[in-house]
């Protein structure tokens, strides 16, 4: 058997964890929206539409933190379409759709609440503006006595949404994004519209839009341009990746968090040499508020045609594989919460996402429910830096990587230590020792794994994958268990 070992300890503190870490994403894409988080005529609907079922499974995710309304969707989209008793259809150019403006700001906002989530609102910057982003932060955030706050109160909300972090345009990097620019254009506009945005309120948080993916030819040039026009105006830059099985090389896929890894450090790193040019003391952090696995060739091998409201799109089915990524980006994500701020996982229902639906039938927990609930759940206080010595395999794309991957979570409030790990190993155990000074007992231990690695979760059966009680031992300080081959495990340490 393959062997591995840990050292850790409560004195080596990367960061504090974030709870921000643990948010998600729902756009006017697919049924995120209609016949996933808003269904009136569902057994579960409550007075203003949401499904009950789906905010239930929302809750016990553990978002804390909503990315609306987009993503590609809001470069056209016009907020005022969505507020108030007059609500035009209109076309959504990003995925051919029809959008009928149902569900605005006030009706999200109403749904955030109830799902004990913050909402990061975007901004259209693709075909707006700075005057369009000061009239949306005029509705939802001025107290009372102008046009635009005295219109929310007229539509039935007495009080400012209170939004306070606010993300600058979507992927503007991209020749698909509607209103596409160079890093020169966006840089421009993003600080004339930071600047305003702080003129009306100067404490808000805002995320400039980075590239689109590490792959663009123009990552790390983007990056420093828009950078070097909006780095005294902006808090944090934006980070997006998704990751798939290519060409079956499922060896590659399990080491996606090595690439999510790589490209955290490299937009750092960019940041951080932007600010020395600069002569600034001032640190920008990222906010990776897209990530996931993606099936893309799927979908671009049979992208919509003709323009449908609510059309199923991007529903990809996740199997164990898939799960114990997303577990590891997860590890990625909160060992470099000293720069890492905010991360969505994009989305939250029926759109790549961990929660599925059922037009008028059930919500269920896909396989990549489980890493996430269980993370959000467990993770607190400090985020520790482990020294992880581990066999390694060798990758087509990344070359040799360590077959385990870990990081701990400290409580120094509870004294409990949490220890998160993967094997990204397709066939081997690896027989896992973990030094835990102070650790005293195994208050929880958990694994997702099974034997069949692409077994998902359907309607039909909703549990055939599902996080399992997982054999650990503590003895002197030190931990000891067996990780299954593809398999994600979290012990939490009394």
């Amino acid at each position: 058997m393959l062997s591995a070992a840990i050292v850790l300890s409560p004195d080596f503190v990367i960061a504090p964890v974030r709870r921000r870490t643990f948010g998600s994403f729902v756009e006017h894409l697919g049924r995120c929206v209609y016949t996933g988080i808003h269904e009136p005529g569902h057994p579960t609907a409550d007075e203003d539409g949401f499904r009950g079922d789906v905010l239930a499974l929302t809750r016990e995710l553990g978002v804390t933190l909503v990315r609306y309304p987009g993503g590609n969707f809001v470069s056209g989209y016009r907020w005022e379409d969505g507020v108030g008793p007059d609500r035009p259809v209109r076309r959504d150019l990003a995925w051919r759709a029809i959008e009928t403006n149902e569900v605005g700001i006030d009706e999200f906002a109403r749904w955030a609440a109830k799902a004990g989530a913050e909402i990061m609102y975007a901004v259209n910057l693709g075909t707006r503006g700075v005057a369009e982003a000061l009239d949306v932060h005029e509705y939802l955030n001025h107290p009372g006595g102008t046009h635009l706050s005295d219109r929310r109160r007229a539509n039935g909300t007495p009080e400012p949404h209170g939004v306070r972090l606010w993300c600058l345009g979507n992927e503007l990097d991209g020749p698909w994004q509607t209103g596409h620019k160079t890093a020169h254009e966006y840089g421009r506009l993003a600080a004339e519209t930071a600047r305003a945005l702080r003129q009306a309120e100067p404490g808000l948080e805002l995320v400039a839009c980075g590239s689109s993916n590490s792959g663009m030819p123009t990552f790390g040039a983007w990056e420093s341009t828009v950078l070097e026009l909006t780095y005294d105006q902006i808090d944090h830059i934006s980070c997006h990746a998704y990751y798939e099985v290519l060409d079956g090389d499922v060896g590659s896929f399990l080491a996606s968090a090595v690439d999510m890894d790589h490209f955290i450090d490299s937009v750092v790193a960019t940041a951080d040499a932007v600010g020395a040019r600069l002569k600034s003391g001032k640190r920008i952090g990222l906010s990776f508020d897209e990530w996931n696995v993606w099936y893309q060739k799927r979908f671009h091998a049979d992208p919509p045609t003709a323009w449908r409201a609510a059309a199923p799109l991007l529903e990809d089915t996740y199997d164990v594989a898939d799960a114990v990524v997303v577990g590891n980006l997860l590890i990625s994500l909160l060992r470099h919460s000293d720069r890492v701020a905010v991360a969505c996982q994009a989305q939250l229902v029926n759109v790549i996402a961990p929660i599925r639906t059922e037009p008028g039938g059930p919500a269920w927990r896909q396989t990549t429910f489980h890493p996430f609930a269980l993370t959000a759940r467990l993770a607190r206080g400090q985020v520790l830096r482990t020294e992880v010595a581990s066999p390694v395999y060798g990758t087509a794309r990344y070359g040799e990587v360590p077959v385990i991957d870990a990081v701990a979570t400290h409580d120094p409030a509870t004294g409990e230590t949490v220890v998160f790990a993967v094997n990204r190993h397709r066939t081997e155990p690896v027989d896992l020792t973990v030094a835990v000074p102070g650790a005293v007992s195994v208050a929880e231990s958990w694994t997702l794994h099974d034997a069949d690695t692409s077994a998902a979760n359907t309607a039909a059966h909703p549990d055939r994958v599902v996080p399992r009680h997982h054999p650990a031992e503590l003895a002197d300080g030190t931990l000891h268990t067996v990780l299954a081959p593809v398999s994600w495990t979290a012990v939490r340490l009394a």
